[in-house]
């Protein structure tokens, strides 16, 4: 696949990626059409309070969001997917719930043609109570612990594999596994399904729920630790690894193309390389993007990391070297 991308927008390259700092809209009128399999992204949040890493008012966030929807859509395969990750939010001085990500559902659907495949629910359980005023301060609300992700698709028929993100059986499972005769007896239920005896049948795993318990917990990663050595702060709203791991296995094969047009400190680029997927990260803010570099420098002494940073941040598109035993090429 071409990629007529141009130079000067490159911050670095792995051998199965490209890391790009632009506006996405930019970016992806320059794609082959139907090229993406996947666009994995978490975008600003519609919150009240201003971010460092930019973020839309409320009132204008829907609009604004649904400029990047239209431009992503001639790049998606027939087959492939949008997963959009989205925090709740309140209104402002009041303890009542914004609908900014939900008219952001029902406007990619009714405006612009897609698809809801699914909804996924992210759970953070290591999520500090929020907001302060109605969690904290006056005990009015619960905490917010609880994206929303809307599995969009461009048709009725996305590519996915749930078979490809198994999760552990449950103990009682495992039980029923072992020993099916002496504890399951098939019948139809009151749901009115008929279960039958093949149910007890050993399938490597259970098909996952579409809520999603991750706790954001990183604190002693190889980024953190490297963002030290260099004495720049870290991109302030990262996600878990395991959040795009999930979407990239479920819904892509090895070497399809995976593209985040909010990529922060490029955690999608890094899983997908992981799992052998090509990929495009799209970050707006150049020192961000050149600082998620460092993802693909596990291992660097602190004067190699240093080097190739200030050479990055130069405007050099460097090609970092891939993994041991990585294998395969982009270009």
């Amino acid at each position: 696949m071409r990629i007529d991308i141009p130079p000067s927008l490159h911050v670095y390259r792995t051998p199965l990626g490209l890391q790009v700092s632009a506006d996405s809209r930019e970016v992806l009128a320059k794609l082959p059409h139907e090229s993406v399999d996947l666009i994995f992204t978490s975008p600003p949040f519609a919150l009240l309070r201003k971010k460092t890493y930019g973020n839309e008012e409320q009132a204008e966030y829907v609009s604004w969001l649904l400029d990047f929807g239209r431009a992503a859509l001639p790049v998606l395969r027939a087959t492939g997917s949008f997963v959009l990750d989205l925090g709740g939010a309140y209104q402002r001085g009041r303890p009542v719930r914004s609908l900014y990500n939900f008219r952001v559902l029902i406007e990619f659907c009714d405006s612009l043609g897609y698809h809801l495949a699914e909804e996924f629910y992210w759970h953070n359980p290591a999520k500090l109570p929020s907001p302060i005023e109605w969690v904290n301060k006056r005990k009015l609300r619960a905490k917010d612990s609880v994206n929303t992700v809307w599995w969009f698709s461009k048709t009725e028929s996305p590519k996915a594999d749930v078979t490809r993100v198994l999760v552990p059986y449950s103990e009682r499972m495992k039980t029923l596994l072992r020993d099916p005769d002496r504890f399951y007896r098939p019948k139809a239920r009151p749901s009115g399904h008929d279960i039958a005896r093949s149910f007890a049948r050993e399938n490597a795993g259970a098909i996952p729920s579409n809520l999603l318990q991750i706790p954001n917990t990183e604190s002693n990663s190889h980024y953190l630790r490297a963002c030290g050595v260099l004495g720049r702060d870290s991109h302030p709203a990262r996600f878990p690894e395991q959040l795009p791991r999930f979407f990239i296995q479920f819904l892509t094969d090895p070497g399809d193309m995976v593209v985040d047009i909010f990529s922060g400190s490029n955690t999608t680029g890094y899983v997908a390389e992981d799992l052998g997927r090509r990929w495009i990260s799209i970050e707006l803010d150049r020192g961000f993007a050149a600082l998620s570099a460092v993802r693909f420098m596990d291992g660097w002494s602190d004067e190699e990391l240093e080097m190739a940073v200030k050479r990055i941040d130069q405007g050099e598109p460097m090609l970092l070297k891939p993994r041991a035993g990585q294998q395969g090429t982009m270009f």
